[in-house]
């Protein structure tokens, strides 16, 4: 409630204007109150340091956060656009970078890979160890990828199947013709843009990057009478792999990951040009916000704004 209304009718104009009790809110973000040590933040306690290692990872990954991106075979699945190609007319449609790109979109679900340590048990006096020999991977990837009324994301893996072997004389072909790699990718976790990460829902925190990899199986859809019909038709495929390496770790392409992709600009505040809008930054809140109203209402009944549907041009505006 203000300590003080007023309001005054000039002419066709309502201003009112009024001073209120709490001033808080006026400049949240100047308020050296925030700038404090928060409550909870206490690092000698134990529930204190637990939040400040949260903080400083930045949160903790979303596993919805994700984005896989397919690198079918050069020369088998083309990758160069193909006109006159219509969504579900054949083969070229489905080997074209917009339906890579629809493929890589629509996983719905899929896991980061394994690795196994192999060791065996060694033993010359009292306990034994366990001494490393080997490392291997499983070598399979399971993922899921919704479909469209086409089902074009299935044709697309029965299509890069098709590379592997000949229909007619049942011949497989050669190993390095069909494979290609596969990259996943753990995204940031925030949704909402804030201030100091503007763009960190795009940003790569984690990937990898999978090796001689393709469809190894298309998994069998169930079609049903009755269904759910807001769920989308799901596709499970299971991929092949031999080697998959950390982008970052091991330095594949000299990968860098922790940036936002693009980099977002700094956007400068513009300055108050016209001779009302250095007047009205100057005033208080209330005020402030009564001028406004009446500069409005200029703008709106002055014959240079009925002519120019309402856009004024300096130093009037």
């Amino acid at each position: 409630m203000a300590i003080f209304r007023a309001g005054k009718r000039i002419g066709n104009m309502d201003i009112r204007i009024g001073l209120p009790r709490d001033k808080s809110l006026v400049n949240v973000e100047g308020d050296p109150r925030i700038t404090k040590q928060r409550p909870g933040v206490n690092q000698s306690t134990s529930i204190g340091r637990f939040i400040t290692e949260i903080n400083k990872g930045e949160g903790v990954a979303r596993a919805n956060r994700f984005l896989i991106r397919l690198y079918p075979p050069i020369g088998k699945l083309s990758t160069s656009d193909k006109k006159g190609a219509t969504a579900g007319t054949g083969p070229n449609s489905l080997e074209t970078n917009e339906m890579i790109t629809n493929v890589n979109l629509m996983c719905s679900e899929v896991k980061f890979p394994s690795r196994n340590i192999q060791a065996t048990n060694f033993s010359t006096y009292g306990p034994g160890r366990k001494m490393p020999y080997a490392y291997n991977y499983t070598g399979a990837l399971d993922a899921t990828f919704m479909a469209d009324k086409f089902l074009r994301q299935r044709a697309f893996f029965e299509n890069w199947q098709n590379k592997m072997y000949s229909n007619q004389t049942h011949n497989m072909n050669y190993y390095d013709s069909y494979t290609g790699t596969m990259d996943i990718y753990q995204l940031g976790q925030y949704r909402e843009s804030k201030r100091e990460y503007p763009n960190d829902n795009h940003r790569i925190t984690y990937a990898v990057r999978l090796h001689e990899v393709y469809p190894d199986a298309i998994g069998e859809v169930a079609l049903m009478s009755v269904a759910e019909d807001l769920m989308p038709m799901p596709i499970p495929v299971t991929f092949s792999y031999r080697t998959w390496e950390n982008l970052t770790l091991d330095q594949v392409a000299k990968a860098e990951l922790g940036k936002a992709v693009p980099d977002m600009p700094n956007i400068k505040p513009s300055k108050n040009y016209g001779i009302f809008s250095g007047i009205l930054a100057k005033l208080p809140p209330e005020i402030r916000r009564a001028g406004k109203q009446v500069i409005d209402k200029v703008k709106r009944d002055f014959p240079i704004g009925r002519t120019t549907g309402g856009r004024v041009f300096p130093p009037f505006f």
